[in-house]
């Protein structure tokens, strides 16, 4: 679907005199644009989960995702003509599949069935300041009808291995210190995490900027990872995905429809139809990841698209799989790195009253990181109610499936803040 040039998701038309402004959180309308890609983020999120059912066909979830996003923003930031939209387009992945499952609508139906475990995650970006997000439901599951087994141990380990992860993000922290406390993680609940899966720094217009997180690296890439300090003022999309299997991402040849233009390849394209798809993969998309969905003529995408990706125009995502029987979670947030603690603007508590499950953790050091504060207690005010970023006390040892302290006031600060959020996108 064509949009306006005030609605697309291109950079390059609106970058007036950006290289003299301020592109850094030290600017307060970057953090204001990061928070309402982030109100988006969320609101499309529990969109799309709200419609993960029995039946549900997985490529309607995504377009739904992708159509909220397209038309919230149209409401923002009318008068600026920013460039805004989708900064990851919505992909669906169940079960062993770990990630960028986004079929088109020409594609043979997938539906959802009770008991898979499936993933949502997506992205939206204002200006080129992104926000982005994912969470792993597991369909059909109530309170009286919980997910147990390892399904419930994965989820758990997945979710707290996040949270940890982002209570780590202080200035100073060695990057590989986090991949260290996230293997750790996996490893007291006996999963496994994704080989070489990478969170990254956010910049502006660039999803996958310089500093990288990486989990579970190879020898090779243990190696070649750039060891980076975390500093205030920046962003970054939290991604941790873990499985009960060996953790092995494979290609099985699904088809790629989400692709991201590469800035460093020019190529002169020989075919006309290639030479029109990329014209408008650049107009509509500038430097955000896409889909073949969102254009009106599927098949010509599809033609256009292979000469680009052949010659290096555009980065493929490929859908990758575990192996067949194994399960894989994900849950991703966007966390702003401030002076005065960390801004958790993105990402949905875990509802750990659908699981059950003894598992849990054990390691002193892990079960103080997660029930740290995002934010330092203000010593002034130690009589006051925690916030919404506060945490208490471990869990207590014998507590079956309770969430620890954070995720209690994560949920408590999500039902308080929901009536505020209405309105604003």
């Amino acid at each position: 679907m064509g949009r306006s040039d005030s609605e697309s998701s291109a950079s390059s038309d609106n970058e007036k005199s950006h290289d003299e402004q301020d592109e850094t959180l030290k600017n307060d309308v970057v953090t204001t644009k990061y928070n309402v890609a982030a109100e988006i983020c969320n609101n499309a999120l529990k969109e799309v989960l709200a419609a993960v059912k029995d039946g549900a066909e997985v490529a309607v979830l995504c377009d739904l995702g992708d159509k909220f996003i397209t038309e919230k923003v149209k409401t923002i930031f009318k008068k600026e003509g920013l460039a805004k939209g989708i900064a990851m387009p919505t992909c669906i992945s169940v079960d062993n599949c770990i990630c960028h499952f986004s079929p088109l609508r020409s594609d043979t139906p997938v539906y959802l069935k009770d008991g898979q475990l499936v993933k949502v995650d997506l992205g939206c970006h204002i200006d080129g300041y992104i926000a982005t997000a994912a969470h792993t439901v597991v369909v059909g599951a109530t309170k009286d009808n919980k997910v147990k087994g390892d399904a419930a141990k994965l989820l758990r380990a997945t979710y707290e291995a996040m949270e940890i992860a982002i209570r780590m993000l202080r200035p100073e922290t060695k990057n590989m210190d986090i991949t260290a406390a996230i293997d750790k993680t996996a490893s007291e609940y006996g999963v496994t995490p994704i080989e070489n899966m990478l969170s990254h720094q956010l910049a502006r217009n660039q999803i996958d900027g310089e500093k990288q997180i990486i989990q579970n690296p190879g020898e090779k890439q243990r190696g070649e990872m750039e060891k980076v300090a975390i500093d205030k003022y920046e962003a970054y999309a939290i991604d941790i995905l873990f499985s009960n299997g060996k953790g092995k991402a494979k290609d099985q040849n699904t088809r790629t429809t989400i692709f991201k233009k590469n800035d460093e390849v020019v190529y002169s394209l020989k075919m006309k139809a290639s030479r029109i798809f990329f014209s408008e993969c650049q107009k509509e998309h500038g430097s955000m990841p896409f889909t073949l969905r969102s254009f009106e003529d599927e098949v010509k995408a599809k033609m256009g698209v292979l000469e680009c990706e052949k010659h290096g125009l555009l980065k493929p995502y490929q859908v990758l799989y575990e192996n067949a029987g194994d399960l894989v979670a994900q849950f991703k947030s966007t966390v702003l790195v401030m002076p005065n603690g960390l801004l958790k603007i993105t990402g949905i508590p875990l509802d750990y009253s659908l699981l059950d499950t003894d598992a849990k953790l054990k390691d002193p050091a892990l079960i103080a990181t997660l029930s740290t504060n995002l934010k330092p207690k203000n010593k002034k005010k130690k009589k006051a109610k925690t916030d919404g970023n506060a945490a208490a006390a471990p869990p207590a040892a014998d507590a079956k499936a309770a969430p620890p302290p954070a995720a209690k006031a994560e949920e408590k600060k999500e039902s308080k803040d929901k009536g505020k959020a209405k309105g604003k996108a």
